[in-house]
């Protein structure tokens, strides 16, 4: 089993930054990518970034050019960096970690974003 641990959601206003982190434990030795998800009220999950060991990302579609997935050195804490936010970025933002064929999931951390 992984643990996972998010942390710095919150409120921010239109055109702001937030930096949101994730602390993986338990089982991490064989975690292969790390990354984020979010849902927005009615609608279901969508990827926003994803990090693999080697420090390959991915990114949704909406969300390129203003935020950055990353890793830790120890690849054990992943973060997403948050630029230019905008109100659709309002949203529960939930961290996730892969092993092969297992996907585990964080609680998710409130994201609002204010007018």
């Amino acid at each position: 089993q992984v643990q996972l641990v998010e942390s710095g959601g919150g409120l921010v206003q239109a055109g702001g930054s937030l930096r949101l982190s994730c602390a993986a434990s338990g089982r991490i030795h064989s975690i292969t990518s790390m990354g984020w998800y979010r849902q927005l009220p009615g609608k279901q999950r969508e990827l926003v970034a994803s990090v693999t060991s080697d420090r390959r990302t991915n990114y949704g579609d909406y969300v390129k050019g203003r935020f950055t997935g990353s890793r830790d050195n120890a690849k054990t804490t992943v973060f997403l960096q948050m630029n230019r936010m905008n109100t659709e970025d309002t949203a529960i933002y939930y961290c996730t970690a892969e092993q092969v064929g297992i996907r585990f999931w964080g609680q998710g951390t409130q994201v609002t974003v204010a007018s």
